[in-house]
């Protein structure tokens, strides 16, 4: 079988951070894929650019689906990293995505709704995963999807660190949310450091990305 790179666009007012950019329009948010590596944390990093953070904070304030919020770090270039705590009331989509055995590799706002990029084992787990998603009253769209051979017998640009790296870490459940398991316990896994792990995952990541959602003329050289 062919495992499937998806990009697919989610709405529905309880997703996290969905009050919150309604209220701050010119806001971009965007997961922090390599953060948040602790699974009993309770927080989730996201990069945000906004015209005015304190609206964007405004917006925070008011988000049924937000309990505390940090802004971590800030530039003066209109961009930050945050760290947020979810409510009970939030509801987040890639937990949907886990349960129908695919990983987020990436996550940003469309406005009020957001886009996700997800690989997937076989093609049919797109059916499981809208599947899931109306079980929990959340429109869905597919608006792009590539299928090539399995992550196991292709490159798709990968190298065999990398490939070993996602591999170890799907198994061990680093890209659950919450996750089951720590850099700290996947590079022991890999018997390399967390920082040559975090690295590996960050790389195959974005060579995954490129190989399957780009097309030549936006690949980075």
């Amino acid at each position: 079988m062919a495992d499937v790179k998806a990009a697919v666009r989610v709405e529905h007012p309880d997703i996290v951070l969905t009050e919150t950019v309604t209220h701050d329009r010119s806001a971009s948010v965007k997961s922090v894929s390599e953060a948040g590596t602790d699974p009993t944390s309770g927080k989730f990093f996201y990069h945000v650019e906004s015209s005015d953070f304190r609206q964007f904070e405004d917006g925070l304030r008011n988000d049924h689906t937000v309990g505390e919020f940090e802004r971590v770090i800030e530039t003066r270039d209109g961009k930050a990293i945050y760290s947020f705590e979810y409510t009970d009331e939030a509801k987040v989509f890639s937990p949907v995505i886990s349960t129908a055995n695919g990983v987020v590799l990436d996550m940003e706002n469309d406005e009020n709704a957001w886009i996700f990029t997800v690989w997937m084992p076989e093609r049919t787990n797109l059916a499981d995963l809208w599947d899931n998603a109306r079980r929990h009253d959340i429109d869905i769209e597919l608006l792009r999807v590539n299928e090539y051979a399995s992550l196991g017998t292709t490159d798709a640009g990968l190298t065999d660190s990398q490939r070993e790296a996602l591999l170890v870490a799907f198994e061990a459940g680093y890209f659950e949310e919450p996750r089951d398991a720590t850099l700290g316990e996947v590079a022991a896994e890999l018997d390399i450091s967390q920082p040559a792990a975090g690295g590996l995952l960050r790389r195959g990541i974005e060579r995954l990305i490129v190989s399957s959602l780009m097309d030549d003329s936006q690949a980075p050289d």
